[in-house]
């Protein structure tokens, strides 16, 4: 049978790639039709079945290309991961379900926005290049943000990933750790370590740490950096000054995205008001290319009892 499918509404070369690059790899997918693509229209002659299975590829690459800036041969190739396979029938599936997975962790299990609020930072991520993403402990914002550039380095959207937070203790003394300058910051950069080892093997994540595709790093250690094609977190912001976030955000370079998380309740430094995360969201909030997602106690996905203890400490922050 022959059919033809005609692509409304958006340049085809977004769809097909580069001399037809991304089409052609996704036509290999399926030897048992012919498809032809001229400019806006796709001919494909073959059996039904699986002119249908072709045409829901391509609808599903268009619905990818409305969330992010451009497709690459990852977002072909992830219609047919074994993980989106039906188990009985071998069909891609291309439900909204699987559109909404972010990555898959090092066991196979599928990373997604859980809650009203990380859905909402994942849709702005394909809006905006600068997130700030703002709430309390357990709301996911920094999980949500390391599985979002651990799929942009996956499809090749960046070129490293780089992670940083202020060393800032939390009632204990840096000095007195034991060891190196490493040694003394690896206990505050620990929380980011553990989420990146939930998403990409062991090995793999020490071979992209020893060729500097993914850095982990202080605050201080970004001055005097341009950081193109790099996408970069700035985790526990609220610990701060002004200056040190002006310094983080002007570091930004061509084709980076950036996100800063933080939590304005749990500020650690000796006088809380130099805290320039409020602040800083305040005079970036009106600028274009900017987005704010404000998280709450309902975003937490922790244990039961998280929500409650952050409700307590608010109320009693309230009667005081």
């Amino acid at each position: 049978m022959e059919r033809k499918i005609v692509l409304e509404e958006i340049d085809p070369v977004e769809i097909y790639g580069v001399n037809n690059k991304l089409f052609d790899l996704l036509a290999s997918h399926f030897p048992k039709i012919r498809a032809v693509a001229r400019g806006s229209e796709i001919n494909v002659v073959g059996p039904d079945a699986e002119a249908d299975k072709f045409e829901k590829s391509i609808n599903a690459l268009i619905a990818k290309r409305m969330k992010k800036r451009n497709l690459t041969e990852y977002d072909v190739e992830s219609l047919f991961e074994d993980e989106m396979r039906n188990p009985e029938e071998g069909e891609v599936d291309l439900s909204e379900d699987h559109e909404s997975i972010i990555v898959y962790s090092t066991e196979g299990k599928p990373i997604k926005a859980r809650t009203k609020n990380q859905k909402k930072m994942v849709a702005e991520y394909y809006r905006n290049d600068l997130i700030f993403a703002l709430g309390p402990a357990g709301s996911g914002k920094t999980y949500t943000a390391i599985a979002l550039a651990v799929r942009a380095l996956k499809n090749r959207e960046v070129k490293r990933l780089i992670l940083t937070r202020p060393a800032v203790e939390a009632g204990e003394r840096l000095g007195f750790l034991p060891g190196d300058l490493k040694d003394k910051l690896d206990p505050y950069l620990q929380p980011l370590y553990d989420a990146l080892e939930d998403m990409i093997p062991a090995k793999k994540l020490q071979s992209f740490m020893e060729e500097g595709i993914i850095q982990i790093a202080p605050l201080a250690y970004m001055r005097g950096r341009t950081l193109d094609r790099a996408f970069v977190i700035l985790d526990e912001a609220q610990n701060t000054s002004l200056g040190q976030l002006k310094m983080f955000l002007t570091r930004m370079g061509c084709d980076a995205k950036f996100i800063v998380t933080g939590d304005a309740t749990q500020i650690d430094l000796p006088d809380k008001r130099n805290s320039g995360l409020v602040r800083g969201v305040n005079i970036c909030r009106n600028i274009k290319g900017v987005s704010i997602v404000e998280f709450g106690k309902e975003d937490i996905v922790r244990h039961p009892l998280v929500t409650k203890i952050v409700t307590a400490f608010e109320k009693e922050k309230e009667e005081n």
